[in-house]
């Protein structure tokens, strides 16, 4: 009987080192394919920090395949498959996050440009030659919160960027208007006075002649 249960041991041995010498290309497989279902999904953009561990993880289970540890890298893929699978199903709530942000910011931003517009007006006299660069900046503005407002739902992270581009612009003539307003007004030139002509001196009248 003992010898028996120690051949059980022994084949379990044998077994074990046998499963644990074989490289895990199935567990590798199975987690690249929840690392490309994490990225269609779009977890680098609404779950960026849980992808981003999950990629961690992947770089420590390739390491640890290519070192030939492959009991290590068999539990390293399974906890990576895991951790990608646990970004993408993050995603549709950092989506709906990033969305509800992006239109905070975009409410903000219009009441800001709403504001800075009114300035300007204000100091328009004063824009010389900035005035062209202000009207083509104020276009594209306009159409940056436009494309904003578009974006916003399909696009969040997209939306996010062109937010982010606008409110650049805004600070820029937020800071530029502030400066012109500061400025004092330079008085305007007045036409020097024509100095008044003073009248001659009448001569004295003739005295009597000698």
């Amino acid at each position: 009987m003992k010898q028996v249960m120690g051949l059980v041991v022994v084949l379990s041995m044998v077994f074990l080192f046998a499963g644990c010498s074989k490289p895990p290309e199935a567990e590798q497989k199975a987690a690249k394919s929840a690392m490309d279902a994490a990225v269609s999904a779009g977890a680098e953009k609404y779950a960026a920090a849980d992808f981003g561990a999950a990629k961690k993880k992947w770089e420590g289970a390739e390491a640890l395949m290519k070192d030939k540890k492959y009991k290590e890298a068999l539990q390293a893929y399974n906890d990576t498959k895991a951790a990608f699978e646990k970004a993408a199903g993050g995603v549709a709530a950092g989506r709906k996050a990033m969305a509800d942000q992006v239109g905070a910011g975009l409410t903000a931003l219009e009441g800001a440009w709403k504001d800075l517009e009114a300035a300007a007006k204000k100091v328009e006299k004063n824009m010389k030659d900035k005035k062209d660069a202000w009207m083509a900046d104020a276009k594209a503005i306009g159409e940056g919160m436009a494309k904003v407002k578009e974006m916003a739902a399909s696009d969040p992270a997209g939306a996010k960027a062109k937010l982010d581009e606008v409110k650049g612009l805004v600070a820029k003539w937020d800071g530029a208007i502030k400066e012109m307003s500061a400025a004092p007004a330079k008085p305007e030139a007045k036409p020097q006075a024509k100095p008044e002509a003073k009248p001659q001196a009448k001569p004295e009248a003739a005295k009597g002649k000698k």
